[in-house]
């Protein structure tokens, strides 16, 4: 836990963030959850909420990011690590009874229309995950338009799991997209003409 008050903030805000969103979430609440002033939510963030939800965006995309590279960092065949990935992500839900997801996916629902600041933020993260999963499957020797289109079928497939799988409060929506990905990975190797699906370096880009 972060022990200087802005962190502490950011902190805060994210875990609520992940837990009920951004709009259900104001700044007393907040400040609460951090233990800190709520006078100190402007000292630290004089653009109020916008500002502290761009700085939560960038974080926890960092956050996040970080996360799943060291999981695809340790995967050595493509096709059969996927659902491992995604049964990873089952289990993180289970462990907190489906309380939490990802953030990002929270606020670019909820800002994709009415704040272009905050969805441009959501952007770069996403992008940002994108161009890490296409460099991921490059390492099958697939073309990188189909490594790119492998790397949005693989996000999209796991963030749409993310909202059926809490709706639902079941893993089921997660084990089955995992599946998918990998059922479409399969055919787009065995199209190209059966490479291997070992990857053959250990990188992965963290940023």
């Amino acid at each position: 836990m972060a022990t200087d008050t802005r962190s502490r903030i950011l902190d805060a805000t994210a875990e609520l963030y992940r837990r009920q969103g951004m709009a259900a979430t104001g700044l007393k609440q907040i400040a609460a959850a951090a233990n800190a002033p709520f006078g100190s939510i402007y000292h630290h963030f004089p653009g109020g909420k916008e500002q502290i939800s761009e700085e939560v965006i960038h974080a926890e995309g960092v956050r996040y990011g970080l996360l799943v590279a060291g999981q695809l960092a340790a995967v050595t065949d493509i096709v059969e690590g996927i659902p491992d990935i995604f049964a990873s992500a089952a289990a993180r839900l289970v462990e907190l009874d489906y309380t939490e997801a990802c953030s990002i996916e929270t606020i670019a629902l909820e800002v994709a229309s009415t704040n272009e600041r905050l969805r441009l933020a959501t952007e770069v993260v996403f992008t940002g995950w994108i161009d890490g999963l296409t460099q991921w499957f490059a390492d099958t020797g697939l073309p990188n338009d189909e490594c790119r289109s492998l790397a949005m079928c693989c996000l999209t497939s796991l963030e749409g799991a993310f909202v059926l799988c809490r709706s639902l409060r079941s893993t089921e929506p997660m084990i089955a997209a995992g599946l998918a990905v990998q059922s479409r990975t399969r055919a787009a190797l065995h199209a190209s003409g059966g490479r291997p699906a070992v990857r053959t370096t250990s990188a992965i880009r963290r940023e």
